[in-house]
């Protein structure tokens, strides 16, 4: 899904699209903070549903790499694999020469007044994209006390984030038999 296709949602929703306008919307408050909304939910739903990342690099001994430097959307690590390793909070000290496969979970590419509408596309998975707009459109209405709509939006919000599937295709182990300490 592209950004204008969220933000078409997000005015649809709150009944203020104006297809015709380059900006889906006539009202100026909206179109100023749209963008820095849907950035904010989009990070806080990136944190709750993480979006996977992989990389391989060849690495040499003593070699050091702060994830937060080198990975420029880094969110939390998941995993090292190929070469020996130590690991201080985000920084990775390479105990050997090879080659070394990075996991790790990152945050979205910011969206900002600058960004594309026709060439952004988000990067969560369908069920994030679907429960998106009801948070966007609670922040947009927030301000408005005239209207209980953005409190509305917020419950809506609120009750989809508790369906939200947050388990990852992660491996498990099973023991059979007990285990003798």
């Amino acid at each position: 899904m592209t950004l204008r296709e969220m933000i078409d949602r997000v005015y649809s929703l709150i009944e203020e699209v104006n297809p015709d306008s380059d900006y889906l919307t006539d009202d100026v408050d909206y179109r100023e903070k749209i963008c820095y909304v849907t950035d904010q939910i989009n990070h806080e739903l990136a944190r709750i549903k993480r979006i996977a990342a992989q990389d391989t690099t060849k690495v040499k001994e003593n070699d050091e790499v702060n994830l937060y430097k080198e990975y420029k959307e880094f969110y939390r690590l998941k995993s090292i694999s190929g070469v020996k390793y130590e690991l201080f909070e985000n920084i990775v000290t390479f105990k050997e020469d090879g080659e070394a496969t990075i996991r790790y979970y990152k945050y979205p590419k910011k969206i900002d007044k600058e960004t594309d509408w026709g060439t952004y596309t988000f990067e969560n998975s369908m069920d994030v994209l679907e429960i998106m707009p009801f948070g966007i459109a609670a922040d947009l209405l927030k301000s408005d006390v005239s209207s209980q709509y953005g409190r509305i939006y917020e419950q809506r919000y609120q009750q989809a984030l508790q369906m939200l599937d947050i388990k990852s295709n992660e491996g498990s182990v099973t023991i059979v038999g007990g285990i003798n300490v």
